[in-house]
């Protein structure tokens, strides 16, 4: 199985928590307005790579991986099987955008299977009446992150707070400036 690949960036901190390597591919019919990445609607505007390659890349980076674009949900089953791969082989956290609801996404067979093997799904349209440069991880105030896992167990979803991960690091720094 091949993903239309447009691009891999390393060591990226602005695609989730901590250092991450990201995955943008081609493919989105959303077109939302004011997009940050036009050149990867189109399906063709990528490259086709194998994900067994693309597993081994991802793995040997040894950080968290990102699914971005276009709409990983536009090749949906490549990238379950990619997350599957590297699920089984590691214990990495993977996010993943994209223009659909959590909701809707639950229809879905092959965005469930992808589903089952990610961590944090950014999810919603980018609107650029909506859009708010101080949001963490995301570009507009409609979208949100969603705690895949729990959301699966409740059958809702369920807003993942990456503010949390660094409330205890942040009070650590500033005891330590205190003192």
């Amino acid at each position: 199985m091949k993903i239309s690949v447009i691009s891999i960036i390393e060591s990226t901190t602005v695609d989730g928590t901590g250092l991450r390597t990201t995955v943008y591919c081609a493919g989105c019919g959303h077109r939302c307005k004011g997009c940050h990445n036009p050149q990867s609607w189109d399906i063709n505007s990528g490259e086709m790579t194998d994900v067994d390659v693309l597993a081994e890349r991802l793995l040997a980076t040894g950080e968290d991986i990102t699914f971005s674009g276009g709409d990983p949900m536009f090749q949906a089953e490549a990238f379950a099987e990619l997350a599957s791969k590297i699920k089984s082989q590691s214990n990495r956290n993977i996010w993943c955008y994209t223009g659909y609801r959590f909701e809707q996404l639950l229809k879905n067979p092959k965005a469930m299977a992808l589903l089952q093997n990610i961590d944090v799904l950014v999810d919603g349209q980018f609107e650029l009446a909506l859009r708010d440069e101080n949001l963490l991880f995301r570009g507009s105030s409609n979208q949100r992150l969603i705690d895949v896992q729990k959301s699966l167990a409740k059958g809702e979803a369920v807003i993942h707070e990456p503010m949390n991960l660094l409330s205890p690091l942040l009070k650590k720094f500033i005891m330590q400036i205190e003192n």
